[in-house]
């Protein structure tokens, strides 16, 4: 008897190895959205040093401040006390420390047990949408990623190529096997999601010599595209702009500013994508009455 079988025959057990596992990879994915954008940014400083003929300089850069997603284990940015492992446990240990660094007594943000709770949360809803089988494994790496890059975005305003691209192709491999969509649907939704805001992008540079998104943008769209199919797209756009939309006003309300401020967008398009994704069906049904979709 395999594991997928033995967890379809006990839902509880189901939904309690997704429960743990998910809270641990939310753990993970805090030191994800903290560590990648550093990553990028020395690897950016590297290829300038290479540039500038100093190849030399940036090897011994690189090998003196070795930095990745595990090295070098995580510490207290005020005290530099490294975290032990029974201080890292997802929750349990910020609600232990009482949200303070156990040496300097620093206050440790609470993103780190909300990302962990909301990924345990949105990680079941794919289970009970899905059940035990493989759409809930494939749509677990989605979700993760799509918490990812939302959270670097919201922070640093990016959307890396080196999650926003790998996410994309495993969306087509995906449907390759029909686990969502057909391979075909799959396809276009990655070509149609990536022109669909590239000629948005541009026309709206053209009439107003700004930009108004990012190319990270194109990338995250038709990574969705991808992975629900073309069909989802109208749904997602329209959704996204909405809830962004209402967002910045009530930024604006709230800030009592009359000039708008850059916004990322990618978390809209996450969050649209997102439920577009899950309730794929119900979204598809619903866009057909009014004739939104063929």
């Amino acid at each position: 008897m395999d594991l997928i079988t033995v967890l379809q025959q006990n839902v509880t057990f189901f939904y309690i190895t997704v429960g743990i596992i998910s809270l641990l990879i939310g753990s993970f994915l805090n030191a994800a959205i903290y560590r990648i954008p550093i990553m990028l940014e020395n690897s950016w400083k590297e290829d300038c040093l290479h540039l500038l003929n100093e190849g030399e300089a940036s090897d011994e850069i690189a090998e003196s401040e070795k930095f990745n997603l595990f090295t070098p284990r995580s510490q207290c940015p005020d005290c530099g006390h490294m975290i032990t492992a029974i201080e890292n446990v997802p929750v349990l240990s910020y609600l232990f420390l009482r949200g303070k660094c156990s040496s300097c007594g620093t206050h440790i943000s609470m993103q780190y047990p909300l990302i962990e709770l909301f990924t345990v949360a949105v990680s079941l809803i794919a289970a009970w949408k899905f059940g035990a089988n493989m759409q809930t494994v494939a749509s677990l790496f989605f979700i993760w990623t799509l918490i990812t890059l939302s959270l670097i975005d919201a922070k640093t305003m990016l959307l890396p190529d080196n999650l926003t691209l790998p996410l994309l192709w495993l969306g087509i491999v995906a449907n390759y096997f029909g686990l969502f969509t057909d391979l075909e649907s799959s396809v276009l939704g990655a070509i149609f999601g990536y022109l669909i805001l590239w000629t948005i992008f541009h026309v709206f540079r053209l009439l107003t010599g700004k930009e108004g998104m990012g190319y990270g943008d194109f990338k995250l769209l038709a990574a969705l595209g991808a992975w629900g199919g073309w069909q989802i797209l109208p749904f997602t756009i329209f959704a996204s702009s909405l809830i962004g939309a209402v967002f910045g006003i009530l930024l604006m309300l709230i800030k009592r500013s009359k000039d708008s401020q850059p916004l990322p967008f990618g978390p809209w398009l996450a969050l649209a994508g997102f439920i577009a994704f899950i309730w794929r069906d119900e979204v598809l049904l619903y866009m057909k009455q009014y004739y939104l979709i063929g």
